[in-house]
C-alpha cells in the first residue's frame, strides 16, 4: 500500500517540475519581450510529442514542450528555426526537458500555419545513452 502512495505522490511531483518549467520559462519571456530584450513574446505549453522521437524518458502523456511566438503576422520557416536554435544551443536547458518527460520541442507562430518540430535527444549531448 505505501508503495502506491509513493508512485501517487511522485507522479504529482513529476508534473509538478513539468508545469514549473513551463511556468518559468513563459515569466522568462514575458520580462524579455517587456524589457525590449526579445522582439516578440513567447509562449510555452505542454502539448502532444511526436511518437517517433520518444526515448526512456518520454513521458507517457504531453511529452512535447511547444513554443508559440506571439508575433501578430505569420513567421518565415527560417524566424522560426532562429527561435528555436536559441532553445536547442541551450544544453542545460534541453537536458532538464530531456529529463523532465520531453521529446519533441515545438516552435509555432500564432497568425499562420507554419511550424518546426525537433527531437529533444538530438540536442543534448547525451551521446546515445538514452533509447
Amino acid at each position: 500500500m505505501w508503495y502506491k502512495i509513493l508512485q501517487i505522490v511522485e507522479w504529482f511531483g513529476d508534473r509538478w517540475d513539468r508545469y514549473q518549467v513551463v511556468k518559468d520559462f513563459n515569466k522568462s519571456a514575458e520580462h524579455s519581450f517587456i524589457s525590449q530584450k526579445a522582439p516578440t513574446l513567447l509562449k510555452a505549453n505542454i502539448v502532444k510529442g511526436d511518437s517517433a522521437y520518444k526515448h526512456s524518458f518520454s513521458n507517457f502523456f504531453g511529452s512535447g514542450f511547444k513554443i508559440k511566438a506571439l508575433s501578430g503576422k505569420p513567421l518565415s520557416r527560417s524566424e522560426l528555426i532562429e527561435i528555436g536554435k536559441i532553445i536547442l544551443d541551450n544544453t542545460e536547458l534541453v537536458r532538464k526537458l530531456i529529463a523532465l518527460g520531453f521529446d519533441t520541442f515545438y516552435v509555432h507562430d500564432n497568425a499562420g500555419i507554419n511550424g518546426c518540430k525537433w527531437a529533444l535527444e538530438e540536442y543534448g549531448k547525451l551521446g546515445g545513452y538514452i533509447k
